[in-house]
């Protein structure tokens, strides 16, 4: 039998545990919950996420340099830096319109990535993430998922639909760093540092 002073402690230990696991539980249920976003702050929770992660996207291309913009990926000479930037808007368009299009959302105009300067890349990538925002609120009003498409590689609800889309920019940006630096460009620390920064960026999409 354990003493009686360790004994008390073990049940403290375990009333903790027990109360850090509910907590846990509790947070994920409201992770959960969004996929159905009861009531506005939910959806503009979701929406000010998505205008943050967008504001981080435009923050690189405007931050890359200009003598990159044509460089072939290495061992890839058919891709380039540009060519990766534009995909990024050229694939919300994409979803867009499988998603959205037969439900009335304006479909935004792709870009040619071929030949699309950085500026106005950041102009297209402000349409785009409009029609994001109305997929989200479309998918708010069909109670928290957003329309099927005829094949798609997430799920409907919410929130996968946005980790989703935040998922695939993430990942582009970290190519496109990568690429700057493999090509002799490395990005200065306060760029790099920048797409960390949320907090601003957040101030900066409001």
């Amino acid at each position: 039998m354990l003493h009686p002073a360790l004994d008390s402690r073990t049940l403290r230990i375990d009333d903790l545990t027990a109360r850090v696991a509910a907590r846990a539980a509790s947070y994920l249920n409201g992770l959960w919950s969004l996929s159905v976003p009861g009531d506005l702050e939910d959806g503009r929770a979701l929406i000010a996420a998505w205008r943050t992660s967008n504001r981080v996207t435009t923050y690189l291309i405007e931050n890359l340099p200009a003598e990159l913009w044509a460089r072939s990926v290495p061992g890839a000479r058919r891709r380039t830096v540009r060519t990766i930037a534009a995909h990024i808007h050229n694939a919300r368009c994409m979803w867009i319109k499988m998603l959205g299009a037969r439900h009335g959302l304006a479909v935004p105009r792709t870009v040619d990535a071929r030949v699309v300067r950085p500026a106005e890349l950041s102009r297209a990538l402000s349409r785009s993430s409009a029609g994001i925002i109305a997929l989200i609120r479309l998918g708010i009003a069909r109670g928290g998922s957003v329309p099927p498409a005829a094949w798609q590689n997430f799920p409907t609800d919410l929130v996968h639909f946005l980790s989703y889309f935040v998922a695939h920019e993430a990942h582009h940006r970290g190519q496109l760093c990568m690429l700057a630096r493999q090509l002799g460009h490395r990005l200065p620390a306060d760029v790099t540092a920048g797409l960390w920064q949320w907090k601003k960026r957040a101030r900066e999409s409001s």
